[in-house]
């Protein structure tokens, strides 16, 4: 026996191997949400988000895009305005998600954001984003930068998304999309092409398993303390 006198034996669990490799898998195509962060025209998010789309319903994903366009600012309306019904709406629908986001002032756009901020970790039983997974991207009008795609990696975590290792990252996009809106052959297309892939790999993998993965020995815990309130609040 371990010395680990601090675990309660009883909701301590050894990894069930089965569970976690051998789950009964879902027939239907991957469901991904796929989000943009600038109301541009001629938005080079937008642009590189339908690309996304188009690679990713190849790979046999049923996708979904969400216009941010009227959406209000966080606190300035309440969870009851359709376009944050419409997103949260979406989030609940997907098994993953793309955030591409362009550079602003060396961040991601406040549109980007507003976004993010409407998602809520939890509504009431349902926790929308956990265990699902996300890919990053974002266009720059300048040199290449990281700094949005980075920030995106930190509210993926937070929002507790499995977020895929491969991410994408397209310089003066403003050179990389002809007249007609498409991407031109490219290596940065390229790298769109390899995290579509990798996306789709990781939802394939793990949305089955969801459930025993946010499966936590803390969380059980609580909740083995709650039903013993309630039954003792029962017996008095």
């Amino acid at each position: 026996m371990t010395d680990t006198p601090n675990i309660d034996d009883d909701l301590f669990h050894e990894i069930d191997t089965d569970a976690l490799l051998s789950p009964a898998r879902s027939a239907h195509p991957a469901r991904i949400l796929l989000l943009y962060g600038s109301l541009r025209d001629r938005s080079y998010s937008r642009l590189m988000t339908e690309e996304a789309a188009r690679i990713l319903t190849r790979l046999g994903a049923e996708t979904r895009t969400f216009n941010p366009a009227g959406l209000p600012l966080p606190d300035d309306a309440d969870d009851s305005h359709p376009k944050v019904q419409e997103l949260r709406e979406l989030v609940t629908w997907s098994e993953g998600m793309v955030w591409c986001s362009p550079e602003r002032h060396g961040a991601m756009t406040g549109i980007m954001k507003t976004q993010i901020d409407w998602i809520p970790l939890s509504v009431g039983a349902v926790r929308p984003t956990q265990g699902k997974t996300l890919a990053v991207m974002q266009v720059s009008g300048g040199s290449q930068s990281f700094n949005a795609v980075n920030q995106l990696r930190i509210l993926g975590r937070w929002m507790r998304l499995l977020t895929i290792p491969n991410q994408s990252s397209t310089p003066k996009a403003y050179l990389e999309f002809d007249d007609a809106g498409r991407m031109k052959p490219s290596p940065f297309y390229d790298r769109v092409v390899d995290v579509m892939e990798e996306l789709m790999k990781f939802t394939l993998l793990t949305r089955d398993q969801t459930g025993y993965l946010l499966d936590r020995y803390s969380e059980r815990k609580e909740s083995a303390a709650e039903l013993s309130r309630r039954v003792n609040q029962r017996a008095i």
